[in-house]
């Protein structure tokens, strides 16, 4: 009997952990103009599945644990998305770009990688760069890639 929750419960976490590390996975198709979101969605199936198992093994019976369960996991939804939701309109708006910036190279950087310190509003820490040529240590460089936290230089 507590199979369902726990199946549910886990890919819920899986879903949450993915969200969390690389992204809300829902962004990237158009459904309902942003209304599903993965971090709610994985937060809600483990609720689903958190509450089920609880319930189940405190002694009630089978059809109060999924009606306990399901309303948990709305409830978890409903609040998650509106928090995901409120944090989305609070963040700072349109990433700037670090391309056209100059700076210094902090370290040798290669086409495997290198850091180098950029000189920008907001730039204070050091930055993984990448370039196609070899750029020696303390060498004045031009961003002409941004992708992430990573960019893509040349020598200035």
């Amino acid at each position: 009997m507590l199979l369902p929750f726990l199946i549910v419960g886990g890919v819920g976490l899986v879903v949450l952990l993915i969200s969390l590390i690389l992204g809300d996975i829902f962004d990237h198709f158009d459904i309902g103009d942003g209304a599903i979101s993965g971090t709610a969605l994985g937060i809600a199936a483990v609720v689903f599945g958190a509450s089920g198992v609880l319930t189940l093994t405190s002694g009630l019976d089978v059809v109060w644990a999924y009606v306990l369960a399901i309303v948990l996991a709305i409830g978890a939804y409903v609040v998650a998305a509106l928090f995901v939701k409120r944090l989305t309109k609070s963040s700072d708006g349109v990433p700037t770009t670090a391309v056209g910036l100059t700076g210094v190279t902090r370290s040798t950087v290669s086409a495997s990688g290198g850091e180098v310190s950029l000189d920008g509003p907001g730039e204070v820490e050091r930055r993984l760069a990448y370039a196609d040529e070899t750029i020696a240590e303390g060498v004045r460089i031009r961003v002409i890639e941004h992708s992430g936290t990573r960019v893509k230089i040349i020598a200035d």
